[in-house]
């Protein structure tokens, strides 16, 4: 596991914290599969929020460290958003879809992570 995929980590809960996140979840992976190193999984409470919550992570990334996601799949329909910045995937969903998707539940193999580690 890279020291990088920390460290944005780290900057990854900040944003969400600053916006408001719901439960946010972090699930090593780095044992389970070679698709990244962290999940990092919360729920906004409506679509403005799951946008805002995106546009903070991106923002605070590309702003500080120049740091693009991959990908980011879902963005208009705020449903379920996934942006893939390599060892660190971050998934924002409204509250229905992230109870119907659980994703918890299917990546139970991975190690949960609390997210305090990730705070200053």
């Amino acid at each position: 596991m890279s020291r990088n995929a920390k460290e944005m980590t780290k900057k990854i809960v900040a944003a969400l914290d600053e916006k408001k996140a719901e439960e946010i979840r972090i699930i090593d992976i780095s044992e389970v599969s070679i698709m990244a190193d962290y999940f990092v999984i919360a729920h906004g409470n409506n679509r403005n929020q799951v946008q805002a919550l995106i546009d903070n992570v991106e923002e605070k990334l590309s702003k500080e460290d120049g740091i693009m996601p991959k990908q980011t799949e879902g963005y208009r329909n705020a449903n379920w958003v996934l942006m893939d910045y390599g060892d660190v995937i971050v998934h924002v969903f409204d509250k229905e879809n992230r109870l119907f998707y659980d994703l918890e539940r299917i990546w139970k193999d991975g190690k949960n992570v609390e997210a305090d580690e990730f705070r200053d």
